[in-house]
Order: structure tokens, then sequence, then C-alpha cells
């Protein structure tokens, strides 16, 4: 006679992504597929399973966990151990119950594949319903209220299920179990045209026409409203344009499918991947010359912004079965005034839009955490993050180090993001915006505020920038808590350094726009020695004085016009009128400034140092938005670069020394760099060379900062972060030059490298300073 098998019990813990990625759903079907009974539940911050089974069928269950997991899922770790508890004759997901431990929320999810083909099935009951999704995709953080990850905490909560969708909601078969958003065109929400009585597909077949007629509509999505019109139109673009005060920033395009993006776009399998996978972010694409696109989409850019539609109401704005002939590529950019967060109700849209279209396309599931696109680059073949928000925002970073404590990093001025730090993980928020404006400073505070109830956070420092005059600095004064100062470079150079788990010290290349230094001085250009736990300012750019305050950062021909003045002395005024900068009158005001030190400001920006050089190569004297000018220097490098061979520095038959020692380091001789660049512009030399030649040699001046920094320290690993290492050719003509030199590099990939990834640098550095303290009581 057989002996029967006999029966384990194990109680499993999974830890990581698995709520809101159909984890629940999963771990059933599995169990009952290879005959293990009991249960599954949310315990708020991981799963928990009551596993029992034989030996065998135990193994293959948790082999099925860790190999077979949900795409979107994402496992960190899984604790496995013996259970007392009974054996159970089924296998059973069981009502969430909240415990204490690490905390995973989740990111919102695009359209599935399955949920877009039943969007356009006749046949099926969500036919056209703006709202599908399934147990794998849909909104997540965005329509969250409380963890753990269940409908009645929720917006949904107050959509009650129809007995259909409460069917597919509570039975293990179907594509919808356990999928908290679920709803259909009888119990979900419901889209409308603000002001008009327009509802369902009455709204959105007369926001289609509208487009098409060349009007601009505002569009409420999963993170917070678009501002869309026709891509195509140049009249349409152009008047969106007028409307925002955006005379030239490039506008994001959703285009209708994958092969829509093609026909306008380069793009490689790996980026075809990134962009139609279950993020969407925007992605910088080249433009081809053929794309039909509008040029007021991205005047004098050579790269689109592109997405492709991730909610299904965006599918249904492409494809309706109205009889409109649609466009397959539309404008959708953020819905905000200037400096403003994103509209995410249809009282901020009718305060804040109404101005600039012509309708507005709203629906009544509420956002409760704003949550823009991402924006992404691609260097070395894989992403390089420009802004990370929708998809992304708040998966977590972990340390390997063992840290304990709890932290706020409030992030910078610009591009700011927040990031919370529990223990060795770290989370940085969604993108909220530029903080001049307070209604983005009051977006801020109910964004930390949500979300240290999401991640059960009480944080017990928390850490800003030193500048004394910053809203997000005043802030932290007020929040009650012992306030951390990291310096603006120091942070950078962290972010990078958590983002690669790298505990060791290495020299910090941290080039950027404009940073307060120790030392009262503005910094940008700046060679550290830094870990964790500190840092040692060894070089910079050569100083120059940064004249006009904060019209300098806006008008590149100031900081150039300083610059020669400093340079050439004898003759400034013929050379600023050979080179086109401004008017006699304008000149002689800044080298007054200059002169007698009048809101005038040692500096060692880099970003400055772009602006000027893009200004004195005659490509832009001044920018409309932040980075225009530099941007321009760097497309005009990257067009010659494509029709020339790599040049080295021995082909500009440039003699100049690329750094000097100081008794407190050293500096580039950038200023010698500036004064050839001129020389060779009045020369008549092609700009396009000159750009490319900037970038060449600056990026050998860095590795040569870099290598006697290795000759004084021994150190070997080069971290390069700070905006201006957005900048895809320096980042990449850097990284080659240091590796050749024998350096280990470290760059940016899924934390920007501008002022979007500070926060995650100052949360590490005050995690830091948090347990030494401890340990050295």
């Amino acid at each position: 006679m057989k002996q029967k098998a006999e029966i384990l019990s194990q109680r499993i813990r999974v830890f990581g992504v698995v709520q809101g990625v159909g984890f629940r759903p999963f771990v059933s079907r599995t169990a009952r597929r290879v005959g293990i009974t009991g249960s599954v539940t949310n315990k708020g911050s991981f799963v928990e399973i009551q596993a029992h089974g034989t030996k065998e069928a135990l193994q293959a269950f948790l082999r099925c966990l860790r190999q077979d997991a949900p795409e979107r899922s994402d496992i960190l770790k899984i604790e496995v151990t013996a259970s007392s508890a009974l054996p159970e004759s089924s296998f059973e997901i069981i009502s969430s119950a909240k415990e204490s431990s690490d905390i995973f929320v989740p990111p919102d999810i695009a359209v599935c594949k399955t949920c877009s083909k039943e969007l356009f099935d006749k046949h099926n009951r969500r036919y056209l319903h703006p709202f599908i999704n399934c147990t794998a995709c849909g909104p997540r953080l965005t329509i969250l209220d409380i963890m753990p990850y269940d409908r009645e905490r929720t917006s949904m909560g107050k959509f009650p299920m129809c007995k259909k969708c409460e069917q597919e909601y509570t039975h293990p078969q179907t594509r919808r179990y356990d999928a908290q958003p679920v709803c259909c065109n009888d119990c979900g929400p419901q889209v409308y045209l603000m002001g008009r009585p327009e509802r369902g597909a009455d709204a959105i077949i007369q926001t289609r026409r509208a487009i098409m007629d060349g009007k601009i509509a505002a569009v409420k999505g999963i993170g917070g409203f678009h501002l869309c019109c026709d891509a195509k139109n140049e009249t349409a673009v152009r008047r969106l344009r007028q409307l925002k005060h955006r005379p030239a920033k490039p506008f994001a395009v959703m285009f209708r499918d994958l092969s829509a993006a093609k026909e306008n776009c380069c793009i490689s399998p790996k980026q075809a991947d990134i962009l139609d996978g279950c993020q969407k972010p925007i992605l910088l694409l080249d433009r081809k010359p053929e794309s039909t696109l509008a040029k007021q989409t991205a005047p004098g850019n050579p790269r689109i912004g592109s997405m492709l539609p991730y909610a299904p109401l965006q599918l249904l704005l492409f494809t309706y079965p109205d009889g409109v002939a649609m466009t397959d590529s539309l404008i959708m950019t953020s819905g905000n005034v200037s400096g403003a967060p994103i509209c995410k109700c249809d009282a901020d849209a009718a305060a804040e839009l109404s101005g600039f279209c012509d309708v507005i396309l709203s629906h009544n599931r509420d956002i409760l955490t704003r949550a823009d696109d991402s924006v992404m680059d691609f260097l070395e073949d894989k992403p390089y993050m420009i802004r990370r928000s929708r998809g992304y925002a708040p998966l977590p970073f972990l340390l390997s180090a063992p840290l304990h404590g709890q932290v706020l990093g409030i992030g910078g001025e610009l591009k700011n993001t927040f990031c919370i730090g529990k223990n060795s993980l770290f989370y940085p928020s969604a993108y909220v915006g530029d903080m001049a404006d307070i209604r983005t400073v009051e977006a801020l505070k109910e964004s930390i505020s949500r979300m240290e109830t999401l991640l059960e956070a009480s944080p017990q420092v928390v850490a800003c920038d030193l500048h004394p005059k910053y809203n997000t600095v005043r802030m932290a004064e007020e929040m009650g808590l012992p306030v951390m100062r990291v310096q603006h470079h120091f942070a950078h150079i962290v972010s990078c350094l958590a983002e690669n788990d790298c505990s060791d010290e290495v020299i910090g290349v941290s080039f950027d726009g404009t940073g307060y230094g120790t030392d009262g001085t503005i910094w940008g250009g700046e060679f550290l020695r830094a870990s964790y736990g500190g840092f040692t300012r060894l070089g910079c750019i050569q100083p120059f004085l940064q004249v006009g305050g904060d019209a300098s950062a806006r008008e590149g021909w100031r900081i150039a016009v300083s610059m020669l003045h400093h340079l050439f002395p004898e003759d400034t005024p013929r050379r600023i009128q050979a080179l086109g900068l401004c008017s006699a009158q304008q000149a002689q005001v800044v080298m007054r400034m200059a002169d007698q030190n009048l809101n005038s400001v040692p500096s060692t920006s880099t970003g400055r140092l772009f602006d000027a050089v893009s200004a004195i190569l005659g490509i832009r004297t001044s920018s409309t938005f932040e980075g225009e000018a530099s941007c321009a220097l760097e497309f005009s490098a990257e067009a010659y670069q494509k029709q020339h061979l790599r040049l080295s520095a021995d082909s500009f038959s440039y003699s100049e020394p690329l750094l000097r020692s100081t008794q407190k380091g050293f500096v580039l001789c950038t200023d010698r760099l500036v004064g050839w660049l001129t020389q060779q512009r009045l020369a008549g030399e092609d700009t396009g060379k000159l750009a490319y030649a900037f970038h060449i040699l600056l990026a050998d001046m860095v590795c040569q900062g870099c290598r006697k920094i290795r000759q004084d320290t021994e150190l070997s690993i080069c971290a390069l972060s700070g905006g201006v290492f957005q900048n895809r050719l320096l980042t990449g003509l850097c990284a080659t030059r240091l590796r050749d030199a024998g350096f280990r590099v470290l760059l940016h990939s899924m934390v920007p490298p501008n002022d979007g990834g500070l926060a995650l640098g100052q949360a590490t550095a005050a995690m830091y300073l948090l347990n030494k303290e401890r340990n050295d009581k």
C-alpha cells in the first residue's frame, strides 16, 4: 500500500513591489496549479502566504514565485519559515491586514495590450470604456489614499461594482481577479466636458472634432491634465505656444502607436521596448528629416519628446467610431500655468487652463497624488532619466548598507522632487515642479504629507539645501524637525552614489547651473573628494564674475561680456560688436557693473559657461526656458560630430594648458578655452566645429582634473552628476576618456542627474549622519 505523502506547512513572506501588480491572484493560481492549499494576504508592506503541501509541491511553489512572478512586480526578498497553522482544504485570498515593515507603493501602470484589444472589441462589455483596466494595468499611486492597496482605500471606493464586475473581481479564473480599479461602462467613472452638457461618448466625440478643427483641448489623465492639439497642425501648435507664453520650449508628442512614432522618429529596438513598455515615459528621440510634425512642435530642436497612449481615454481620442478623420500625433504637454504644478482636478483646470483651451475633457475619478509624465533620454544604449515621475515613482532604491532611521530630503528649488528614507530604502517622489510659485510649494507640502501617510513614515530629520533664500529651505525650517543642510553639489554626487549603491570614496565631478557654495559664492563646476559621509572641494572650473543676478541665467550674453571684459580688457567693445552679443550701451552697463562689483558674484557655474560660449559662437545669446542656449550649443556640436570623424584636441590646434594648480587645489583653464573660441570665431572658423571643440576640450579638462586627483589621493572611481550631464555628448566624451584612463565611472540611469535627483542625495547624506551620530554615542 502506497504511503501518503507528509503535508508540510510554511509561512512565506514576499517583500518588494507586490501590490497592485496582480501578485495575489498570481499566487492563488500558482498554488492551485501545483497542489498547495492555504491563503495569501496583503500585510500593508508585504504579501504573506500560508502554504500547505508536500515537500515537492512547496519547492515547486517557491520556484514559481521567484521565476514566474508578474512582469510588473519587483521581488526584493522572500522569507520562508515553518508554520504551525493547520492545513486547509483550498487556497484563498483573504482580507488585508496591516503589519509594520518595509512598504512598497505601486506606481501607475499603462493600459496593457489585452485591455487595449478589449477596448475596441464590439462584443466585449467594456467596448469603448474609458477606464478599462485589469489586474496587470491601470492607475495605482495616483488613486491610492492609504496602504494596503485595496479598493476601499482608493478613489475607486466611491464607485460600487456592478454584479458582473464583482463576479470578475472575486473569481480567480478571471483577468480582473482582485483588480482594485475594476469597473465597466455601467459602474465606473464617467467622462464629460466641463461647463457643457456632453457626457460619455458625446464628450469624447466633441473633443476629437474640436482637435481636428484646430482647437485646443485640456484632457484629464491618470496623474493630471494635459493640454492637447493636433501635432501636425502648425497653426494650432503656434496658437498653443502663444497662449502658454512658451515661444520655444519643446512640446511632448503622443503618437497613436509605435508605427506612427517610427514614421517621425528614429527608434532603436531598446528604445522601442521602453516607449511601448508598461511605464510609457516620454522618450527623447531623434526626429526624422521626413517627419510631418509641425515645426513649432520643437523649434530648432533635433529631438522629439515622444510617448504612446498609456490611458484608455487617450486611446479613444485617437480611435473612435464617429467618422472623424483623426490625426495620429497629438501635442500632450503638461496642463499647468508656467511654474505651477500640473492641474489635477476640475477646480484647478477651471482656474488655470480655461484661458489656454477651447474644451476641457474631464472625469470624476479623483487624482489623489499628482504624477506628471516621466521624461527619459538614452545614453550608452540604456535609459537616462531626465524627469522621474509617472510609472517609476515612488519605487525605492535599496542600499546594501545596514542603515536605521527615517529621514526626509526636501529636494531642490528647481525640478523639485522629495525623498523619504526608511532604513536602507529611499523613496523618491513623483515630480513636483519649481518652487518659485507658491502653488508648487503648497503641492509639495500636500505631497509630502500623503507620502508620509502611505509609507507610514515619521522623519527624524529633514535635509535641505544650503541656500538661505530657497522656499524649500524655509519649508524645512518650519517643519519642527532638526534640519540638516546639504551642499548642493555634494547632494548631486551622493545621489549618483546611492543609485549605484556605491559606498566607496570617489572623485565627484558635479557640473550644473547654480548651487550655493560653502564660501557664499555660486558653485557649479566642482571636483569633490566625496563619500556618503562628507566631501572636500579639490578643484573647479576657472571662476568668473556672474553679473546681473537672475537675469544672467536667462541672458548668456551678460556672462559672455563679463568674461571677455576680463580676458580682453583693452578692446572688449570691438570684440563684443564683432560677435554681435549686445548693444554698445548694454555692454557698457555690464562692464561698469563688473568693475564696481555691482550685482555681481564670483561663480564657477558650468551651466553659465555653456550659455556664454553659446552666445560667443552666435548660437543663442539668451534663453526663453532653462537650458535653451546650452542645449542649442550641444545640438550644434552633435550635428558637426555626425558629419565628421572623431577629433582630438590636437585636431583643433589647441595649445593652451588644460589645468593649473592653486593653493586650494586646481582650476580648469576654461577662461583660456573661452578666449581661444573667441579668437577662432572672429577668424571665421565654422561654428559647429567650435561647438564640438568646446565639448572635446572640456572633456579633456575633466579627465585631466580627475587624473590629478588620482595622483594625489589614489582614488580611481569617478561619479558624474549635475544638470550639465544631461548633455549626452559631454557625458559620453567624459566617460570614454575617464575609462580609457583607467577610472571606474559611475553614471546616472534611473535617477535624473539634474536637480530632480537632489532629494535622494540629501536623504542619503542625512541618513548616514543620523547613523554616525547614533554609532558615536
